[in-house]
C-alpha cells in the first residue's frame, strides 16, 4: 500500500514550543553562553570579548553587516576594524570549492562524496577544499550543506548536500567541517533548516512538527555544531509561517540553546526581512548587507539606529560580535600571515588525487549480468550520447554560466554551489585512451539521435550509453527546469536513446551520470542491458575515475545514499506548489519504503562489487540504559549523548577473487515502548578494504545518541527501554545478520 499523510498521526505532532521574548537584556548576557575554559571555544571566547571592550557601536555595526551586494571582492563582505586587527572579511561559496576562481579545484559534489561511504575520503576532500579557500585569501567557505537533505527526490539543490539519511549526513557534515577548519578556515553549515525545495523557496513556509525536526532535518546540524562549525546560514523559506532567519524557536532555542552553538548565524543571501525581529531572534550576520539592487538596507545604520532607540539591546549587539569574533580566532585567523586575496592564484596542487578517488569510489553498480564488467578486451566498443563529451557544461562556457546548462558530460548541478572546472575529463576521452591501448577499436556517436546510436552500436562487441538527469538551484531555469526536477525521468530523451542501441547491440552498459535517482524501469526491461553503472556527478576527474571501475583496475564499492524506486508515485514527497505541510513525518525515502511495505527498484545502501562478502560472527555489548539524556549542554547537544553506550561487531570476509571493499550498514529497530518510528534507521556503518580471502571486522559504535528519540512533551532525547533490533548487511533491505540489543 501506499503511505499516506495519515502514517504521520503516530508521531507527536506537537508544534515548535515557542520561547518567551528575548528582548530581555539579561537573556543575552555574554555570560550566558560562554563556552567553558580551556576548550577551543572557551579560548576563542576569552580573545572576542577583550576585544569586544575596545569597540564602538559603529565598529560593532560594521562587524555584523555585509557591505552590499557587489560593494566588495567576494560575495560577501564585512567592514574592517583595524584596532583589533580585524579584517573586511571574505565569504565565499561554495560546497565543491572556491566559486568564480580561475585556479582552485572542482571537488565531487556532496552526494557523491557520501556515496563513497569512506569517511576518511570526505574528511580530506574538506581539507583540501579549505587548503584552497585559505590559499585563496578567503576566511569563510559557505559550506558544507545539511539542507535540503533531500527528502523530495526532485529537490534542485540535493546534489549539493550528502544523503536523505539524517545519519550518514551528519558523520560526513563532521569530517568535513573537521577537515576544513583543520587548516584555519571559517566552515559554514547549510542551509538552516527545513530548505527542501526550489520552487518558491522565498515565500513558502515549512510546517514540521517538533519531533521530525529534531530527528531528521536538525540532525546532521547537531553534528556540525559537535565538529565546531564556526557559523550556520539560515534559509530563505518560512518555518511555520516566521521567516527562518528571524524563527525565535530554531535560531535560539534549538540551534544556540538545545545544541549549545556557540557560532554566529548568518543569512542566506538577502533571506532577512526585518530589523528588529531578525536581531532579537538570534541573527548574528547580515548577508550581503543589502537585496542583490543594492537597496533594503536591514542592518547598518538601520541596526544602529534600533539600539539607540532601545529596540534591540546592546547586549544582543555584542552577542552576536564576541560570536563572530570568537569564530575568527577559534580558526586562528587572528595570526600573522594570512594569505591576501586572489581567485586567480593557482592552489590546486595534488588535490585532484582526492577528486577522482571519490569519484571513484563513490561509483555505485546496479547491474552486472554474466558479469560484462569488467571489459575484458573487447575488439570493439561504441560510445554512445552527448554525455561522452565534453560540451558547455564543462567547458566553463560563459553562455553556461554557474553551469546552467547540461550540454555534454555532467559533473556537478548548477547553481551558487557549482564551480569552474579547470579541466576536464570526458568520459570518451578517457575510455578512447585506455582501449586503444589495449587494441580496442573505438567508435563514437556524440549526440543523442537514436538512428546515429542505434547505427553506432551495430556490430561492436560493446555498446556504451550515457544519460543523464540534472538539477540546480531556482534561479537558473535549464531545459524547463527552474532548479528542481520536473520529473524522475533522464534528459534528452535517454530511455529511447537506450532502446535504439538495444535494438542493435545484444551487450549494453548504461552509465547514468544523475544529480539523484531517475526511473529506471525501461531501461532495466530491456535484456540487452546487462550492465548499469551509476556514476554519479564525479566532477573534473569523470572519465578517468569511470574508467578505473570499467576495466576493473578498481573493483566498485560505492553504495546508494537515497532509493531508486520502481514508479515516482512509490515516493511520498512531492515538489509543493504552496506550503509544504511536511505530513510524512520520519517516514522519507527508504524509510518510507520500508514501512509501507514498497519494493524499490534498487534500495538505500546498494552496490554491487566484482567480488563477494559473507557475514559472520555479530557481537553486541552494551551498557546502555534507558531515559532522558541529562549531560551539560556542550556543543551539539547534552554531552552524554555523545557517549558511546553499545559495541557491535561483525566480521566480513572477501570470499570472492580479487581485492573489493564493502560497506557493511547497521539499522536499528526501535522498542515498542518508543512512540511510532520507522521500520529499521542507519546507525552505523564501516567501509573494509580486503583482500581475496581476507577476513576483517567491522565495528559500530554506538551513542547514546544513537538509541535516542525526541520527546516533545518534555523536551528531551529518551532513550526507550526494551528490545532493540539489530540488522547489519550490504543494504538496507539486504540484511545478513540480525540480533538485539536490551536497554532497561
Amino acid at each position: 500500500m501506499r503511505y499516506t499523510s495519515a502514517a504521520a498521526l503516530a508521531i507527536a505532532a506537537a508544534p515548535f514550543v515557542r520561547a518567551d521574548s528575548y528582548m530581555n537584556a539579561e537573556k543575552w548576557s555574554i555570560g550566558k553562553v560562554v563556552p567553558p575554559a580551556g576548550t577551543p571555544w572557551g579560548v576563542a571566547y576569552g580573545k572576542a570579548q577583550a576585544a569586544l571592550a575596545k569597540l564602538t557601536l559603529q565598529d560593532k555595526v560594521g562587524i555584523v553587516s555585509g557591505v552590499g551586494w557587489n560593494q566588495g571582492p567576494c560575495v560577501g563582505n564585512t567592514s574592517p576594524v583595524s584596532k583589533i586587527g580585524y579584517p573586511s572579511l571574505c565569504l565565499q561559496d561554495g560546497p565543491l570549492g572556491v566559486r568564480f576562481s580561475s585556479g582552485s579545484t572542482a571537488f565531487t559534489p556532496g552526494v557523491q562524496a557520501a556515496s563513497t561511504w569512506d569517511l576518511n575520503l570526505i574528511r580530506e576532500r574538506g581539507q583540501f577544499i579549505g587548503q584552497e579557500v585559505r590559499d585563496t585569501g578567503i576566511h569563510v567557505t559557505l559550506g558544507p550543506v545539511a539542507g535540503p537533505l533531500g527528502k523530495t527526490p526532485q529537490g534542485g539543490r540535493n546534489w549539493e548536500g550528502f544523503s536523505v539519511d539524517p545519519y550518514l549526513t551528519g558523520l560526513a557534515m563532521a569530517q568535513t567541517i573537521n577537515g576544513i577548519q583543520s587548516v584555519g578556515v571559517q566552515a559554514t553549515a547549510k542551509h538552516y533548516i527545513l530548505n527542501e525545495q526550489e520552487r518558491n523557496r522565498e515565500s513558502m513556509s515549512s510546517n514540521a512538527d517538533d519531533r521530525t525536526l529534531h530527528e531528521l532535518y536538525a540532525w546532521p546540524f547537531a553534528d556540525a555544531v559537535q565538529a565546531n562549525v564556526a557559523s550556520v546560514m539560515c534559509s530563505y523559506n518560512k518555518i511555520n509561517t516566521t521567516w527562518a532567519c528571524e524563527d525565535q524557536y530554531t535560531l535560539q532555542t534549538l540551534l544556540k540553546d538545545q545544541l549549545g552553538f556557540p557560532g554566529y548565524v548568518m543569512t542566506d543571501w538577502n533571506a532577512q526581512h526585518s530589523t528588529v525581529q531578525a536581531a532579537t531572534a538570534g541573527l548574528d550576520m547580515s548577508m550581503p548587507g543589502t537585496d542583490f539592487n543594492g537597496n533594503n538596507r536591514l542592518w547598518g545604520p538601520a541596526l544602529t539606529n534600533a539600539v539607540n532607540s532601545g529596540q534591540v539591546p546592546s547586549s544582543r549587539v555584542d552577542d552576536m560580535v564576541t560570536r563572530i569574533l570568537a569564530a575568527w580566532y577559534l580558526a586562528g585567523q587572528d595570526a600573522a600571515g594570512y594569505p591576501s586575496l586572489s581567485l586567480s592564484r593557482n592552489v590546486q596542487g595534488t588535490h585532484k588525487t582526492n577528486v577522482r578517488s571519490i569519484a571513484r569510489d563513490g561509483i555505485v553498480l546496479l547491474k552486472n549480468d554474466g558479469n560484462i564488467l569488467p571489459l575484458k578486451k573487447p575488439a570493439s566498443i561504441a560510445v554512445i550520447g552527448s554525455a561522452a563529451i565534453i560540451g558547455a557544461h564543462a567547458s566553463n562556457s560563459g553562455s553556461c554560466g554557474d553551469k546552467g546548462c547540461d550540454n555534454g558530460a555532467l559533473g556537478m548541478g548548477w547553481g551558487s554551489g557549482a564551480v569552474n572546472y579547470p579541466y576536464f575529463v570526458a568520459p570518451y576521452d578517457a575510455i578512447n585512451t585506455r582501449a586503444t591501448s589495449q587494441g580496442t577499436k573505438v567508435t563514437l556517436s556524440n549526440t543523442d539521435n537514436t538512428s546515429s546510436g542505434a547505427s553506432a552500436a551495430s556490430g561492436k562487441d560493446v555498446a556504451i550509453v550515457f544519460i543523464t538527469a540534472d538539477s540546480g538551484e531556482g534561479y537558473i531555469t535549464v531545459e524547463g527546469n527552474a532548479g528542481d526536477r520536473n520529473d524522475l525521468n533522464a534528459w534528452h530523451n535517454g530511455n529511447a536513446l537506450v532502446q535504439a542501441v538495444a535494438g542493435s547491440n545484444q551487450n549494453v552498459i548504461v552509465v547514468v551520470h544523475s544529480v539523484g535517482a531517475i526511473i529506471l524501469e525501461q531501461i532495466i526491461a530491456l535484456p540487452q542491458v546487462k550492465a548499469i553503472v551509476w556514476a554519479g556527478l564525479p566532477s573534473q576527474e569523470s572519465g578517468n575515475a569511470l574508467v578505473d571501475v570499467l576495466w576493473g583496475d578498481v573493483s566498485p564499492s560505492g553504495k546508494l545514499v537515497y532509493t531508486i524506486a520502481k514508479s515516482p508515485n512509490d515516493y511520498n514527497t512531492r515538489i509543493t506548489s504552496g506550503d509544504d505541510s511536511f505530513s510524512e513525518g520520519l517516514f522519507i525515502d527508504y524509510k518510507h519504503f520500508d514501512d509501507a511495505g514498497i519494493t524499490p527498484r534498487y534500495e538505500f545502501g546498494f552496490g554491487l562489487s566484482y567480488t563477494k562478502f559473507n557475514y559472520s560472527r555479530l557481537s553486541v555489548l552494551s551498557t546502555a540504559k534507558s531515559g532522558p539524556a541529562t549531560g551539560a549542554v556542550v556543543p551539539g547537544g547534552p554531552s552524554d549523548l555523545f557517549q558511546n553506550v553499545a559495541t557491535i561487531t561483525v566480521d566480513i570476509t572477501n570470499s570472492g577473487a580479487v581485492t573489493g571493499a564493502e560497506v557493511a550498514q547497521l539499522y536499528l529497530t526501535y522498542p515498542s515502548s518508543a512512540p511510532r518510528t520507522p521500520p529499521k534507521q542507519l546507525r552505523g556503518f564501516a567501509k573494509l578494504s580486503l583482500t581475496a580471502g581476507q577476513t576483517g571486522t567491522a565495528t559500530f559504535n554506538i551513542r547514546r545518541r544513537d538509541l535516542s528519540y525526541w520527546d516533545t512533551s518534555s523536551q528531551k532525547w529518551v532513550v526507550p527501554s526494551g528490545s532493540f533490533g539489530i540488522s547489519v548487511g550490504a543494504s538496507s533491505r539486504d540484511i545478513r545478520l540480525t540480533g538485539s540489543l536490551s536497554v532497561s
